[in-house]
């Protein structure tokens, strides 16, 4: 009997503090559409922003944990705020784990920016990490860069509050100075606001361009795997077998209210998913 691919039963691991990552998530699923998929959103410690970036590198060395004991082949760290706390120090922890982080589009802002005025709306932890100011170091001389950390904008995300009056006055709280300012270009700096990309897009005018970093994310997994040879492949063999049962498919886990969740994933993710609930306790992970 010829068995199947090593590989083709390996989901991607995908985790965030709460809703945010399934932008990247999605952007994945639509570049690697046969490759299963396991989202760990940790929502009864989100919002990580405000947290110290010793407590978001204990809950992400945990959750890489976890998710490797789940069959996890590569980890997306799909949170700009644990990108910046804590991708180095998960990658000499787990050294033989393949880790995609977010990282600030300040580079393709500064690029293309014409009035040489950008925004980037961010958390406090990412703009305080060294990732941040190493991209800003590198990338930006001879341009201007307006930040903002548009508090309370996760939290109205994570209640579903996409368009909300309170969602428009903190983005226009954020924006409207920068606009003043000359800025032509705003990078999402926090993979929740994609998710108010439209508001966002409606208060700034077309004139600006609003980056979204979910397909360079999806590019970059979609690479790695590629070169380290871990594509998940439609196997055949002579004895018939193919169509694995797992080509494509997504497990939802939460820290959270599972219920919460799967009524908020027809809006954010396309459909209804059942969502797994996992408990911290003493600072391990486990099925509840």
């Amino acid at each position: 009997m010829t068995s199947l691919p090593v590989s083709v039963d390996k989901p991607l691991g995908v985790f965030d503090s709460g809703v945010g990552g399934i932008t990247i998530l999605k952007a994945i699923s639509q570049v690697l559409p046969d490759e299963s998929l396991l989202y760990l959103a940790d929502q009864v410690h989100v919002p990580y922003g405000a947290r110290s970036l010793e407590q978001i590198r204990e809950f992400s060395q945990e959750i890489t944990r976890y998710l490797l004991t789940q069959g996890a082949k590569l980890i997306v760290v799909a949170c700009n705020t644990a990108s910046a706390a804590a991708l180095h120090y998960l990658r000499e922890i787990f050294p033989q784990t393949l880790f995609v982080g977010m990282e600030p589009a300040v580079k393709p802002a500064a690029e293309t920016t014409r009035s040489g005025v950008v925004g980037v709306l961010a958390t406090t932890a990412t703009f305080q990490g060294a990732l941040y100011a190493s991209v800003i170091e590198r990338f930006t001389q001879g341009v201007t860069v307006l930040q903002d950390t548009c508090p309370g904008l996760v939290a109205q995300i994570e209640n579903g509050h996409l368009d909300t009056p309170e969602t428009r006055l903190i983005l226009e709280k954020a924006i409207n100075p920068m606009l003043k300012a000359g800025i032509d270009t705003i990078v999402q700096g926090c993979t929740h606001y994609p998710f108010v990309t439209p508001l966002i897009q409606e208060i700034a005018g077309p004139q600006v361009r609003v980056i979204d970093p979910s397909p360079a994310i999806a590019r970059q997994v979609s690479r790695l795997i590629d070169s380290h040879n871990m594509r998940t492949e439609q196997a055949t063999s002579s004895e018939g077998y193919g169509n694995n049962a797992n080509l494509g498919k997504v497990r939802f886990l939460t820290s959270g209210d599972p219920v919460r969740l799967k009524a908020m994933l027809p809006r954010l993710w396309g459909q209804s998913v059942e969502v797994e609930k996992i408990t911290w306790k003493s600072g391990k992970l486990g099925d509840s």
